[in-house]
């Protein structure tokens, strides 16, 4: 794994986070000392990011679902509770 100094690292930041991204770590240095590492994220695979509909036949709102709970929370509001 590559060791930058800051200097360097800020003056090739773009590239440098390009290649982390790509699967190429590398170490943030002061003065030699070793202080971050910087490396990709975990990202799900194409097409997993978002499955909309996965719940579908599988919940219900009720019809009254927008006043649920409407008394309570006025009373809360209104220190009436």
């Amino acid at each position: 794994m590559r060791t930058f100094n800051i200097h360097e690292a800020k003056t090739h930041l773009s590239r440098l986070v390009e290649q982390a991204a790509a699967g190429e770590p590398f170490i943030i240095a002061k003065a030699g000392h070793p202080m971050v590492r910087v490396v990709p994220l975990d990202t799900p695979d194409a097409g997993q990011e978002r499955r909309l509909g996965f719940l579908s036949g599988r919940v219900q709102v009720p019809d009254d679902f927008d006043v649920m709970g409407h008394d309570d929370l006025l009373a809360l509001f209104e220190g009436t509770q």
